[in-house]
């Protein structure tokens, strides 16, 4: 069995599901049926958008436990984001109903060609930082062995850069 702890955002109404804090509480109940078990839930937060969309994000994170491999869960994660009406085409950081990253998982790194645990920008991300200290404050981040809390911490105060790895 894995554990992944997976970031959560919408900026999109949802003709179903409605506000965009009401989809990312859909959107766990529809991950939650497809051979997940949905351990733990952040409170939402309201964050900036990056790039150009001007709406406001609902923003929160999930630690989920699945026997399923990395790519497989990145499968089933963009198949529930199709599924709420998310697009994968055009302009990078447009707004969206749906947005399900994986920050971390439990094997530590891996990668391939879609996919890079740990997620390459989290660290600099307040947005993900914060629900997911919230919720998994001592997982470890592999590359730089901080703390989820240490680097919301560091973030908090301006050390946007992570330490070196230790040795």
């Amino acid at each position: 069995m894995h554990r992944y702890l997976v970031a959560l955002g919408s900026n999109q109404r949802h003709p179903r599901h409605g506000a965009p804090s009401a989809i990312l509480w859909a959107a766990l109940d529809e991950v939650g049926r497809r051979n997940c078990t949905i351990d733990a839930i952040s409170p939402t937060i309201r964050s900036r958008p990056i790039g150009p969309s001007q709406r406001v994000y609902c923003n929160g994170a999930a630690v989920i436990s699945t026997d399923l491999e990395p790519r497989a869960l990145l499968d089933e994660l963009q198949t529930v984001e199709a599924l709420f009406g998310r697009r994968r085409q055009g302009q990078r950081w447009r707004s969206r109903t749906l947005d399900l990253d994986i920050v971390l998982w439990s094997g530590g790194c891996w990668g391939d060609g879609h996919l890079t645990i740990p997620h390459p920008e989290f660290r600099s991300r307040d947005f993900v930082l914060g629900p997911t200290a919230h919720i998994a404050g001592g997982w470890r981040d592999p590359i730089t062995g901080l703390t989820l809390r240490q680097l919301n911490h560091r973030l908090a105060k301006g050390l946007t850069r992570p330490p070196p790895p230790p040795r």
